[in-house]
């Protein structure tokens, strides 16, 4: 079903497309669809992975934000379950689709990614397909911590929730464009899983995703202002605290700033990383 809706929207594209473009943009719009299809469906088979990708970050928001609202949400001026929510919500998106890029590293292994570069079709169609992909499953796991959410008694209004998936999708984007980058010359699996987590979990703390950041000792503000996850997290928030009272306490960024930022950060990272895994594909 996912796959027929993705198709029917690329066709619908490409009918806006001058003739002697449309049989080439279609070609490479179904390689990322094939691409993106083949890991959603590997995400929904693996039923270990299921279990805790919906776990993890709901004991972060369930045990962490109850915590700290009963203890520092007096002192802090706003709801700390909600701002742990938040947080959680855009360091899933981010953090799930760049850990969900490794499986090129697997595919390296499995030499599955020499087949799809030696086929006839753009490089950056295999790695927005694989983006794609992992921001599906990504977003799949966000709707469940947005059911625990709302179970918790998160204020969630449905004008919020609708405003939130441009957010999401952004997030999932930057944090895929990311993984591209970071697993780019890393060799093997077991490489990545060792370096990963260390790349990973300090942006959780420096982003701000389960506490504030807004006053900082010098190293970490520059730091966390150096950090990717830092504008996702921010993003998501600026679209849930828009036109709150809390909003000038629980965002760093204006809209505008955080989007130019994420621009930045995914053009390079998408690029860069891109480069350097087909070169490293090219000399293996």
């Amino acid at each position: 079903m996912i796959r027929r809706a993705l198709n029917v929207l690329a066709k619908r594209l490409v009918k806006s497309m001058p003739d002697w473009h449309s049989h080439e943009i279609m070609h490479e719009l179904n390689a990322i669809i094939t691409i993106a299809y083949r890991d959603l469906t590997k995400f929904l088979r693996d039923h270990p992975r299921l279990f805790i990708s919906f776990v993890f970050p709901l004991l972060f928001i369930g045990v962490l934000g109850k915590t700290f609202d009963a203890n520092l949400g007096s002192m802090a001026g706003f709801n700390f379950l909600t701002f742990v929510f938040t947080g959680v919500l855009a360091q899933v998106l981010f953090q799930s689709t760049a850990s969900g890029v490794i499986s090129l590293i697997e595919d390296r292994e499995n030499d599955f990614s020499q087949a799809i570069f030696i086929a006839p079709i753009s490089r950056y169609s295999i790695i927005l397909g694989k983006i794609l992909g992992e921001s599906l499953v990504s977003l799949s796991q966000a709707i469940g911590i947005i059911i625990f959410g709302l179970i918790l008694g998160i204020p969630l209004t449905l004008g919020t929730f609708f405003t939130l998936i441009p957010a999401a999708i952004i997030a999932c984007f930057l944090g895929g464009a990311f993984g591209i980058f970071v697993l780019a010359n890393l060799g093997t699996q077991r490489r990545a899983n060792q370096i990963f987590p260390l790349v990973i979990f300090p942006q959780i703390f420096l982003a701000g995703a389960i506490n504030p950041i807004k006053h900082l000792p010098p190293i970490l503000f520059f730091l966390s202002r150096i950090t990717p996850l830092t504008y996702a997290v921010d993003l998501v928030r600026n679209v849930y605290y828009a036109g709150t009272p809390e909003y000038s306490k629980t965002v760093l960024h204006g809209t505008i700033t955080n989007l130019a930022v994420i621009i930045l950060f995914f053009t390079a990272f998408l690029t860069l990383g891109t480069y350097f895994f087909v070169r490293n594909e090219r000399n293996k």
